[in-house]
């Protein structure tokens, strides 16, 4: 078996399933060990470069978590929070490094994925790109230096196919906000805005969404006072950051202890 280790693509058919699949096929520094779909998809049993319209690869599209997860080192996941859970049970016991990209969990769903965490080693962003990660730090450092004051507002835009809204992005921006104020989001959220809703209530971190055309992901975080503003912005442009960003994520866990971990761990912030 090759040294280079082996990571599986679940979701392989969708548009992110896809660039993750033709990254790894680009990297020298993995190789796609299996690729997954759920049961009845038209995927199933078919080479999955040629499925993708390309060469064939070995590599067969299955169904069947057990199989696809024996022997990989890692499993990249960007599909439904249900999906998730259940993958994450099969990655722990694979031992395979669970890098999960799959946005918006219920606060059951994350307790439940966290209970996992304690058997195998599960790396989790709401954005797996090193330029969002960096604007997570910047927000949390402007929150900690701002008062209540200040009102925060956090404005996403995403692709008209999006099913969740605020984004996984917005969310995490909004969470290092909440944390350099030292208040719990689930506490100061404002999260829809309709009819007569009232003068905006002092310290509240607001959330706007956006979904139109093929936008990748675009976010903002404003930090709005008395006569001035400070806009924090990240502009993607290319999904392939955010596969590439995995990919480093699952070399990272290889060997790590079981846990939680997240993008700031993997980029030493």
């Amino acid at each position: 078996m090759s040294e280079i280790p082996g990571v599986v693509v679940t979701g392989v058919s969708g548009r992110m399933g896809q660039m993750l699949a033709h990254e790894i096929a680009a990297s020298d520094k993995v190789r796609l060990a299996g690729a997954l779909e759920h049961g009845g998809h038209d995927w199933i049993g078919r080479d999955i470069g040629a499925a993708m319209g390309g060469a064939e690869t070995g590599v067969i599209v299955t169904d069947d978590p057990a199989e696809a997860f024996r022997g990989a080192a890692a499993v990249v996941d960007f599909t439904a929070p249900s999906a998730t859970l259940a993958f994450a049970e099969a990655a722990a016991a694979a031992g395979a490094v669970h890098v999960i990209g799959t946005t918006g969990f219920s606060d059951e769903q994350l307790d439940a994925l966290g209970r996992v965490a304690g058997r195998g080693v599960q790396v989790r962003a709401g954005n797996m790109s090193l330029g969002v990660n960096l604007l997570v730090g910047l927000t949390r450092k402007v929150a900690e230096a701002l008062d209540a004051d200040w009102d925060v507002e956090v404005v996403e835009a995403h692709h008209n196919r999006k099913v969740d809204a605020p984004s996984g992005t917005a969310l995490m921006l909004g969470e290092a906000a909440a944390e350099g104020r030292g208040v719990a989001l689930s506490r100061v959220a404002d999260r829809g805005r309709d009819g007569m809703t009232g003068a905006r209530t002092r310290g509240a971190i607001g959330f706007s969404a956006i979904r139109g055309g093929d936008i990748v992901g675009e976010h903002d975080v404003i930090f709005a006072g008395e006569g001035e503003r400070i806009v924090l912005r990240h502009v993607a442009t290319d999904r392939a950051i955010f596969a590439r960003g995995a990919i480093r994520a699952a070399l990272w866990g290889i060997g790590r202890a079981p846990g939680a971990y997240d993008m700031s761990d993997v980029l030493g912030l």
